[in-house]
């Protein structure tokens, strides 16, 4: 097995943790959903601080999801980037935008070389990689809030029950309906404790602490690539020295050459051109020198200067057609 599969069984594996925990978590929804009924309570909680836990723990897992498979692609583009290193070198590297932080940690490693100066590849991953990391932290932040939610559920509770056995003590002996009333709200205070404890501790300091690591290793993974494609593959490259002056210089020779080839072959289909037009010409001269060859020619013209305004028309109208009221009502705003 190459090398470049097993990095890339490095990346999917990224990918196939998540999954699986994905999995697990679900299950473990299911199994609050049918052996404690959730559900009902939460349709119940009036605090609501059951249904802020669930909306942030669905942004984390939405937020961790899509990080996952943006780390995914960096590693996948790191390695073809690096299986070009490898074969051509570090210059033949082509960098077709600075979307991805892949593309443009390559794109500044050049940029050094070419310079003739040493990259310092620890601070250009730490800063190409930095907003990924940041991302991972801003999901681990939410799984904290989510324990701290689950605490503020607990207090949240603790003060209804002590409402609830107030009312029903002050009601006791003389008002039924009100000692029973106060007795569901202190039921209602024990499970908001239970339930907000309970989920606090399940979604945030477990399920969602665990997408974080799995967050946090695959970008971990995708900087171990990349270290060790500018450490083996350009080596030679990162490194300043007469050597690396004398390929660049080389390359850029090579570049020349083929840019020269280009031209000629463009100055070639150029003079086909002019050819082929001077051809044109001279037919279109013999044409003109009876009178009806010369009737024949003011027909064309005519005819070709009528064809020309039916597409230019036909070009203003599909132009109006497309043309969207977003980008109407701003231009009407810019005047």
């Amino acid at each position: 097995m190459s090398r470049d599969m097993i990095i890339q069984e490095k990346a999917f594996r990224t990918m196939l943790l998540w999954l699986v925990w994905a999995a697990v978590a679900l299950a473990v929804h299911l199994s609050m959903y049918y052996d404690l009924n959730l559900w009902e309570y939460i349709k119940q909680d009036q605090s609501k601080i059951t249904w802020v836990t669930y909306g942030l723990f669905v942004l984390g897992i939405v937020m961790s999801f899509g990080l996952m498979v943006r780390v995914i692609n960096e590693s996948t583009l790191a390695t073809k980037l690096g299986y070009i290193a490898r074969e051509k070198g570090l210059i033949e590297v082509p960098i077709d935008s600075t979307a991805k932080a892949v593309e443009r940690f390559f794109l500044s490693v050049k940029e050094l070389a070419i310079k003739n100066e040493q990259p310092d590849i620890e601070a250009l991953l730490d800063v190409e990689l930095a907003p990924y990391r940041r991302l991972s932290h801003a999901v681990d932040v939410f799984g904290n809030l989510l324990i701290t939610l689950g605490l503020i559920g607990t207090v949240v509770g603790l003060i209804t029950i002590l409402a609830g056995l107030t009312t029903s003590m002050d009601a006791l002996g003389h008002d039924q309906e009100r000692l029973m009333t106060g007795i569901r709200h202190a039921m209602g205070g024990m499970g908001t404790s239970f339930y907000a404890t309970l989920l606090g501790s399940v979604l945030g300091g477990l399920l969602l602490r665990v997408f974080v690591l799995i967050n946090e290793h695959g970008i971990e993974e995708l900087s171990e690539n990349l270290k060790k494609i500018c450490m083996v593959y350009c080596s030679s490259d990162c490194k300043p020295g007469l050597e690396r002056e004398l390929r660049f210089f080389n390359i850029e020779i090579s570049t020349l050459g083929e840019n020269v080839t280009l031209l000629q072959a463009a100055l070639n289909e150029t003079k086909d051109t002019l050819a082929a037009f001077k051809e044109q010409v001279r037919e279109l001269h013999e044409l003109g020198n009876d009178e009806y060859g010369k009737q024949t020619l003011r027909d064309a013209v005519r005819l070709q200067d009528h064809y020309t305004s039916l597409l230019k028309e036909e070009v203003r109208v599909i132009s109006k057609i497309n043309r969207s009221w977003w980008a109407r009502l701003k231009r009407a705003l810019q005047r």
